[in-house]
């Protein structure tokens, strides 16, 4: 464990936050210098806090406890993620033989400095009693090996001696505190505390001291562990030869469309490409080892209590395979309800049975699989897995592995306070819903990937320059905080399509809305183009958009549960324009693709439909070209994009919108919709 501390980096941050004091920014360097480290936390777990003095708005001096607030993660934490609470007040409340959760956050947040701050963390009070200045908290995965020993409390008083004190499990809150402040109590010594089946705090009076001694336990923890000869894995002899990428290619689609049919709503599947994992999930210890427990208790509501094991049997016969997995699914959902009915049942409490699917997938052949609803969700409950695999070697490596019983697990997987983190808003409209965009570099691509990205689509964008490409993407994630995938793909390379669609299937689990936007303006009177040139045109302008649709539409049988085409078709398809045919033959085509893919896959759920824009400035139109086609008409150039019957200019936006209210329209198929002003010369009928 490398500690990352330095004078030069400490007194950056000092400059940095002179106007919060230097109490703070040292809090927040050594914060992120945590966070930043995988092994110590990961996702929003642990807590720091110091304690400080200021005045109050009358002038009167103030004993404040900073402490991590919720929804703040370590590694990026701000001043801002670490409100303010009355420390007097707080150290009181140990008095108090108890104190209920919900009495906990309420005198927690009305004793806050700023009532506009995050909740303070709900181990506030573990933080509020301990005497020391600066105090550190971490899931230390070396600590974790060692706590969760079956002699864990031998084990860490052997490792760390007189320098850590022992804290038997006990859940975060009240109690927790008092248990906790009580053996620092009882030596006053120790430089930090390991909790059992939970984690490390430790202190000190400045930044660099508390640091210093978490980093130095850690260390102590590691090389404990590294004195035990490593077990090896017992990898399965299954005599199967299926490449890792085709065990994902023929099951993610397949789990997205059960877990669909069994929630109504939309997931991603992500696969960690780890060889870790992957020897893991095929050894003959992942059956025991891996439905044991969580390393922690606070991963529970990430991971659930246990992975659902997959050894697929029938890759090649997609029918057979899917009732294999909706076998595994039904069996994880029914030892899931007896779960949950004997722990609500013994404890006598009056809970509601939450969604029961699994969250973490361990798949002989190809590894880790996680099912979220966000990018963020998926990725979170892989990290936090991932690092479990390596928790659980290191201690069947030392002895065993002993982590919280399921009755524990449950208190805390249906913790109100627990919950909350999860968040309790609405959902966006597209919330879970994977979409492939052609053409997204910029115009009507990049307002469309916009558009939907705003309303919680998962984007897989693609375009032949890569340059704007990732610009597009980099400026889509600023702006909505959601992870964009790219690509850089020429729409009319064929091969270079279909691997883009293999590669969404890899990086997300399927796709259910496909933009079939990428064009280009061929000109040219039909007499005089030559064949070569008309051929190109229609690679790009029309088969570009069979491909896209053909290899969509595989996936969305697979999924079995629908799916959504959109073609940017052209008003040139209704109204070519003179020495226009080159670029409005194959758009015709287009309009009529999509009336076919309507008729062909409705039945499936499958919705096509396309947009009839015109006029719209992109990079599509050169300068040299507009100024041809107004003068044509008679018109400047900027009048030349308001000649129509509203006579107001359309935007590349305005087909977003349409394009997002054709997505969110399920039951019309079949449609063309006009987004050009008016132009009555150029609306079907």
């Amino acid at each position: 464990m490398q500690n990352r501390w330095t004078d030069q980096e400490a007194q950056t941050f000092i400059e940095k936050y002179a106007a919060e004091g230097e109490d703070l920014a040292l809090r927040v360097y050594t914060s992120r210098l945590i966070g930043a480290d995988p092994a110590l936390v990961l996702h929003g777990g642990g807590n720091t806090s110091v304690k400080s003095r200021i005045k109050d708005r009358l002038g009167n001096e103030v004993d404040v406890l900073y402490v991590k607030g919720s929804g703040w993660d370590l590694d990026t934490l701000e001043p801002p993620g670490l409100p303010g609470v009355k420390l007097d007040y707080l150290k009181k409340l140990r008095t108090l033989d108890l104190l209920s959760d919900e009495a906990m956050v309420n005198d927690q947040r009305t004793n806050l400095l700023d009532a506009k701050s995050p909740n303070p963390s709900v181990e506030t009070l573990l933080h509020a009693f301990l005497p020391q200045k600066f105090v550190d908290h971490s899931h230390a995965d070396a600590i974790l090996t060692l706590a969760n020993q079956p002699d864990a409390e031998d084990v860490c008083r052997k490792v760390f001696g007189e320098d850590m004190g022992i804290v038997s499990y006990i859940m975060p809150g009240f109690l927790l505190a008092k248990a906790a402040v009580e053996a620092y109590e009882a030596n006053p010594k120790v430089k930090g505390l390991v909790l059992i089946n939970h984690g490390l705090f430790t202190f000190g009076d400045t930044a660099k001291e508390s640091y210093d001694r978490h980093i130095s336990a850690v260390a102590k923890a590691e090389e404990y562990i590294k004195n035990h000869s490593r077990k090896p894995l017992t990898l399965k002899n299954n005599g199967d030869d299926f490449p890792p990428c085709e065990i994902l290619k023929a099951i993610a689609p397949l789990i997205r469309g059960l877990y669909q049919e069994r929630t109504g709503d939309h997931w991603l599947v992500h696969h960690r490409e780890s060889e870790l994992a992957r020897d893991f999930a095929s050894s003959l210890e992942c059956a025991k080892w891996s439905q044991i427990g969580t390393a922690t208790p606070d991963h529970v509501i990430r991971t659930k209590q246990k992975p659902l094991l997959l050894e697929p049997k029938n890759l090649q016969n997609p029918e057979a395979l899917k009732a294999e997995i909706d076998s595994a699914l039904d069996d994880f959902v029914e030892d899931y309800h007896n779960y949950f009915k004997r722990n609500r049942d013994s404890k006598g409490v009056d809970k509601t049975e939450l969604d029961p699917l699994p969250r973490v997938m361990l798949v002989a052949g190809l590894g880790l699989v996680t099912l979220g609803k966000t990018q963020k969700e998926t990725r979170i409950s892989a990290d936090l897995y991932e690092h479990t695999i390596e928790i659980l070697r290191d201690s069947f490596s030392v002895n065993a592995y002993q982590p919280l019983g399921e009755d524990d697990l449950f208190d805390m997987e249906y913790w109100s306070l627990e919950q909350a983190k999860l968040g309790k808003a609405k959902p966006p409209a597209l919330q879970g819903r994977i979409v492939y965009v052609t053409g997204a570099g910029s115009g009507i691509g990049r307002a469309t990937a916009e558009t939907f990205a705003r309303q919680g689509a998962n984007l897989y964008l693609v375009d032949i320059h890569e340059g704007r490409l990732k610009e597009t993407a980099e400026h889509i994630k600023k702006i909505t905080g959601i992870a964009v995938n790219y690509e850089a793909v020429n729409a009319a390379d064929e091969p270079a399509v279909r691997t883009s669609f293999a590669n969404i299937v890899r990086k997300l689990g399927g796709v259910d809305i496909v933009i079939s936007n990428a064009g280009n303006a061929v000109q040219g009177r039909m007499g005089d183009i030559d064949s070569p040139s008309l051929r190109k045109s229609f690679e790009l302008n029309f088969f570009a958009h069979q491909t896209a649709a053909q290899e969509a539409v595989r996936i969305f049988l697979k999924q079995n549960t629908g799916g959504v085409l959109l073609f940017n078709a052209s008003k040139a398809a209704f109204n070519p324009g003179k020495a226009f045919g080159p670029y409005a033959l194959p758009k015709a085509a287009v309009v009529a693709l999509s009336k076919q893919y309507a008729l062909d896959y409705g039945k499936e759920g499958i919705r096509s439909n396309a947009i009839n824009a015109d006029r719209i400035r992109t990079s599509m139109f050169t300068p040299d070209f507009i100024e041809q086609r107004a003068s044509a008409r008679g018109l400047t150039s900027d009048a030349y994009f308001s000649d129509n019957l509203l006579g107001r200019e359309v935007l590349d936006t305005d087909v977003a919108l349409a394009f997002l209210h054709l997505a969110l329209s399920e039951k019309t198929t079949g449609s063309v919709l006009t987004v050009d002003g008016g132009n009555i010369a150029a609306s079907p009928r």
